[in-house]
C-alpha cells in the first residue's frame, strides 16, 4: 500500500484533531445546560495519571468526615489497569466512580459536579459554571522556575493561567508559593479574584504516620515486588526532564544506570534504593522489566513512601520541600545542573539547599556513606533548619482537615485565607491582533512598551500561534505586561454556532447582546478565557476581526474602546484580486460600533473621515483620536547595525547588487521606501515617477523594501520602463532601518495610510521625506517638515527632483515630546480618569 504524502498526513491529522475538539466542546456544551449537583466532587490529578497528590488526600479526608457521607466522588483515571489497587478498593462502593479523560462521563462530571479539585489543569474546554466551587491545589512548592519566569511563549502557560483565574481557591503550601509562583510567576497580582489558602499541603499529612502506619507502608511496598527486607529506604525521586510537560524526555536508561551504580557503592545489606519517578515519565520505566525490584508503582502516593523513607535523593523536584517536614536527610544529585538551570532556571542557588549537592553517583555514594556513619554534615544543618521553618511551617499532619473546613464547611476564622496582593493601578486589557509583522503589531508593541506601568496594570491578549515571527514579536512585549494567549475554541452547541456564523455572513453581529442564547455563548467564552477577572478598560487595538471585536464587548463593567487604523469604510470597499476581502468582516465590526464607548482613529484627519463615513453606525461623540507611539530607541539601535550584517543573514549569502552602492562610498543618490508590495501602497506610481526622474538624473537609485502580492507586477513594470539597473526590490527585511539610514531620502507613494508610522520612523532617522497627499499625511508631517506632493506620477517625480535641488525641509523630531502627547491622547481616548504625574 502506497504511503500518503507527509503534507496530506499533516492535514488529515489536523482535521481529526479539530473533529475531536469539536466533539469535546459539543459534549461539554450539552452537559453545561444541566443542573450543577452540589453533592458531587470531581477529582483530577496529573491529567488522570492516578489517585494521587493533594486531591487524593482531600478525597480520603472527606470520606472519613462524618458530615460528608452524602457526597458522591468522581475520579479521573486515564488507565484503570494501571491503578488496580484503588480500582479494587472502591469496586463495590457506589459513592465512588471512575471516568476516563475526554470521555462523555468526564465532560458530564466536569460540567455538573458541585466541587472540582485538580492539582494541575482541566482541559481547554473547561469553563467554571455558576454554582461550582473550584480548588486548584497545584502539585508542589517550585524550586525550578515557573510560568512567565521561564521566559517561554505565553502559549506554554495559557491553560494554566486560565485554570488559576477560574479557581475559587488556590492552595499554597507556604508564603513563597503565594508570592513567587502565583502572584509573580503567573502574574495573578491584581486580577485573580479568588482566594489563596496558606494552610499546608494535604498530601504531606501522609508523612506523619505512626510506627504501625510506616510498617503498613513497607508491607505495601513489598507487596508491589520491592524487596525491603528490613533495610532502610533510600528513595531516589528525580523530576521530569524536557522542554514540555506534555512531552517529557525518556531518561529511563540514565535513571536505571544511576540506581545500579549506586547500589554497587553502598552497603545494600543496610539500605535499599527505590526509584520514584515523576508521574509524566512513569510509563517509560514501567514498560521495562529491568526496573522491577526498584520502581515504586505510580499508584502508591509519593508522600506515603516518604513516610517510610530514611534518606531522600532528588534533583530539582518539589518533593524535597515535602520531605523537609520529616527532618530526615536529603542529598541532591544534579549531573545536569548547568544545562538545567540554563534552560529552566532555579529560584534558589544550590548553596542554599538543605543537603549536599553532588554531580556524580560516586559523589552521591560518598555522601550517603557519610550520613550512614555520622549523620548529616553540620554545615548543612543551618540550611535545613532555615528552609524547614520557611517552607514547612504549616505542616503538622492536619492540613487536610483545615482545607476541608475552608472549602467545604465555609469556616475561615483562624485560617490563612486571603486574596492576592493588589495595588492602586487601573487595569487595561489590550487585544493586539495576530502579532505578525505589520503596522498594527508595531504600534501595539510601542504602546505596550511605552505606557506607564507604574500607573496601569496592563494585559495583552492574542490568539495562539506557532508562527516564528509572531513568537518573536510576543517576546518583545514589555515584561510588566501580562500575556494571555487564547487556547482552545468556543464551547456551545453547533446550532448556536451556526446562528453566530449566519449573523456574521449577513454583516450584523448585534444579536450577540440581543439574543439570550447568543449572549450566553459569548459571556461563557469571556469567562473561559479570563475567568472572573475584571478590567477597568478593554481595547480591541486590532479593530479588524469580528470575533475579538465581539468578545471585548462581554468584559464586565469595563470601558470599551476599539481602534480604527484607517479609513474603515474605504478599507471595506477596497478590492484585492477582484474580491473585497474585508467587506463581510468589517461590515460585521461596524455593526458593533454603537456598543463601544470609544471609536479611536489613529490621527485627527482619520477621526473626521471615520466619523463622517460611519455616522449611521455610531454617534459623532464616540469618535476620538489618539496617535500611535514610536519606539525611537529600538529604531535607532537597529539603524546603527552594520548594513551588510543587517542584510546578509549568513556569511555565505551573495550580496545583492544594490548593497555595494548603498553600503559603500558612492556619489549615487538613493531614494528608499518601505512597505508591503500591495495596491494601496501604490509602488507602481513610485516606479513610474522614478523612471521620469532617472531620465534626467542617471545617478539616482530607488530601493523598495518589502514583499507582497504585487511583486511580480512590479518586476514587470521595472523591466517595462527600463530601470532594471537602478531599482532594487529587496524583499522582506527584518531590519529595514539599517537600509533606511543608509539611504538619502525617504519617499512614500501610498493611496492611503491610517497613521503613516513609516513616516515617523523616517523622521526618527532624520531622513528628508517626500510623500503624496493622502488624507493623514499632514498629521505625520507638520508644517515645515518634508514635502507633500500631488498624488500623481508627475507630482512624485517633481518631489524627488525638489530633493535633488535641496528644497525638501527637515526638522529634528522630538520623539519624547511626541510620545508624551500621544500617551495623553491614548488616556483621553479610552476614558482614563487618571491624570499624568
Amino acid at each position: 500500500m502506497q504511503m500518503l504524502p507527509r503534507a496530506v498526513l499533516v492535514r488529515v491529522k489536523r482535521v481529526v484533531s479539530r473533529l475531536r475538539r469539536a466533539a469535546a466542546s459539543e459534549m461539554y456544551a450539552f452537559w453545561s445546560r444541566r443542573p450543577v449537583d452540589r453533592n458531587v466532587v470531581l477529582y483530577e490529578s496529573f491529567s488522570g495519571n492516578g489517585m494521587l497528590c493533594n486531591p487524593e488526600a482531600i478525597f480520603r479526608g472527606l470520606r472519613e468526615a462524618p458530615d460528608f457521607t452524602h457526597l458522591k466522588h468522581v475520579w479521573v483515571l486515564a488507565r484503570e489497569d494501571e491503578n488496580p489497587t484503588v480500582v479494587h478498593e472502591f469496586a463495590r462502593d457506589s459513592s465512588v466512580r471512575f471516568v476516563r479523560p475526554n470521555s462523555l462521563g468526564y465532560y458530564r462530571a466536569l460540567a455538573t459536579s458541585g466541587f472540582l479539585i485538580n492539582n494541575a489543569t482541566f482541559p481547554v474546554q473547561f469553563n467554571k459554571r455558576e454554582g461550582q466551587v473550584y480548588l486548584n491545589t497545584w502539585h508542589g512548592t517550585p524550586l525550578k522556575r515557573m510560568g512567565f519566569d521561564i521566559g517561554d511563549p505565553a502559549s506554554r502557560v495559557g491553560n494554566v493561567i486560565r485554570n488559576f483565574l477560574a479557581a475559587d481557591y488556590l492552595l499554597a503550601a507556604n508564603r513563597f508559593m503565594t508570592e513567587q509562583m502565583y502572584e509573580s510567576a503567573h502574574l495573578l497580582r491584581n486580577i485573580y479574584r479568588g482566594e489563596i489558602i496558606e494552610e499546608g499541603y494535604p498530601r504531606i499529612d501522609r508523612q506523619f504516620l505512626d510506627s504501625s502506619g510506616v510498617a503498613s507502608m513497607i508491607e505495601t511496598l513489598e507487596g508491589a515486588g520491592l524487596p525491603i527486607a528490613g533495610r532502610k529506604i533510600i528513595l531516589y525521586a528525580p523530576t521530569w526532564k524536557g522542554e514540555s510537560f506534555a512531552h517529557p524526555r525518556d531518561d529511563a536508561d540514565e535513571l536505571l544506570g544511576r540506581v545500579t551504580e549506586l547500589e554497587s557503592l553502598i552497603d545494600t545489606t543496610r539500605y535499599v534504593v527505590l526509584l520514584k519517578v515523576h508521574q509524566v515519565v512513569y510509563r517509560f520505566a514501567a514498560a521495562r522489566a529491568d526496573f522491577r525490584g526498584s520502581l515504586v508503582p505510580n499508584e502508591i502516593p509519593t508522600n506515603a513512601v516518604l513516610a517510610a523513607t530514611d534518606i531522600l535523593v532528588t534533583d530539582y523536584s518539589s518533593t524535597f520541600f515535602d520531605f523537609l517536614a520529616t527532618g530526615r536527610p536529603i542529598v541532591f544529585l544534579t549531573p545536569d545542573i548547568r544545562d538545567y538551570a540554563g534552560y529552566r532556571g532555579l529560584y534558589m542557588e544550590p548553596e542554599e539547599w538543605p543537603g549536599p549537592v553532588v554531580h556524580t553517583v560516586s559523589e552521591l555514594a560518598t555522601e550517603l556513606n557519610f550520613i550512614a556513619r555520622s549523620g548529616p554534615r553540620p554545615e548543612i544543618t543551618q540550611n535545613y533548619i532555615a528552609m524547614r521553618n520557611k517552607y514547612s511551617g504549616h505542616e503538622d499532619g492536619r492540613a487536610t482537615e483545615r482545607i476541608i473546613d475552608i472549602v467545604f464547611r465555609g469556616r475561615r476564622d483562624g485560617y490563612t485565607v486571603a486574596p492576592v496582593a493588589r495595588d492602586e493601578r487601573q487595569s487595561v486589557l489590550v487585544h493586539v491582533g495576530s502579532m505578525k509583522p505589520n503596522g498594527i503589531t508595531t504600534s501595539a508593541l510601542n504602546l505596550l512598551n511605552s505606557i506607564d506601568h507604574r500607573r496601569y496594570d496592563v494585559s495583552a491578549v492574542f490568539s495562539n500561534s506557532r508562527v516564528p515571527v509572531a513568537l518573536e514579536n510576543q517576546a518583545q512585549i514589555h515584561p510588566s505586561v501580562r500575556q494571555f494567549v487564547r487556547v482552545g475554541g468556543m464551547n456551545g452547541s453547533k446550532v448556536d454556532h451556526l446562528k453566530r456564523r449566519l449573523h456574521w455572513y449577513r454583516g450584523d453581529l448585534s444579536a450577540h447582546s440581543r439574543d439570550s442564547r447568543q449572549k450566553r455563548l459569548w459571556d461563557e467564552e469571556w469567562t473561559r478565557c479570563f475567568g472572573d477577572s475584571r478590567f477597568d478598560y478593554v481595547i480591541d487595538f486590532s479593530g479588524y476581526g469580528p470575533f475579538w471585536a465581539t468578545l471585548m464587548l462581554h468584559a464586565p463593567l469595563a470601558k470599551r474602546s476599539i481602534w480604527l487604523h484607517n479609513d474603515m469604510v474605504a478599507d471595506a470597499q477596497r478590492s484585492n484580486d477582484g474580491r473585497r476581502r474585508l467587506l463581510k468582516s468589517l461590515s460585521s465590526v461596524f455593526s458593533l460600533y454603537r456598543e463601544y464607548d470609544n471609536l479611536v482613529s489613529v490621527s485627527p484627519a482619520l477621526e473626521e473621515v471615520n466619523a463622517r463615513e460611519l455616522a449611521r453606525f455610531a454617534p459623532r461623540e464616540k469618535f476620538v483620536s489618539a496617535r500611535n507611539l514610536v519606539d525611537s530607541a529600538r529604531i535607532r539601535r537597529a539603524a546603527a547595525v552594520d548594513l551588510r550584517e543587517a542584510v546578509l543573514d549568513d556569511p555565505t549569502d551573495t550580496a545583492p547588487d544594490w548593497l555595494d552602492s548603498l553600503a559603500g562610498e558612492s556619489s549615487l543618490v538613493h531614494f528608499v521606501t518601505v512597505g508591503r508590495l500591495s495596491s494601496e501602497k501604490n509602488q507602481v506610481r513610485l516606479i513610474r515617477a522614478f523612471a521620469q526622474l532617472h531620465k534626467q538624473r542617471s545617478d539616482t537609485r530607488l530601493v523598495i523594501v518589502g514583499d507582497g502580492p504585487l511583486r511580480t507586477t512590479l518586476e514587470g513594470l521595472i523591466r517595462e520602463v527600463g530601470v532594471e539597473e537602478s531599482v532594487a526590490l529587496t524583499g522582506h527585511r527584518y531590519n529595514p532601518y539599517a537600509i533606511m539610514a543608509a539611504a538619502d531620502c525617504f519617499v512614500l507613494s501610498s493611496d492611503y495610510e491610517g497613521q503613516p508610522m513609516v513616516l515617523l520612523e523616517a523622521r526618527i532617522l532624520d531622513l528628508p521625506i517626500i510623500t503624496v497627499a493622502f488624507g493623514s499625511a499632514r498629521d505625520a508631517l507638520p508644517e515645515g517638515t518634508g514635502l507633500i506632493v500631488p498624488t500623481t506620477d508627475q507630482g512624485l517625480a517633481a518631489g524627488m527632483s525638489a530633493y535633488l535641488s535641496g528644497s525638501v525641509p527637515t526638522v529634528k523630531f522630538d520623539d519624547q515630546a511626541y510620545n508624551a502627547e500621544a500617551l495623553d491622547e491614548f488616556e483621553s481616548a479610552i476614558g482614563a480618569t487618571l491624570t499624568r504625574r
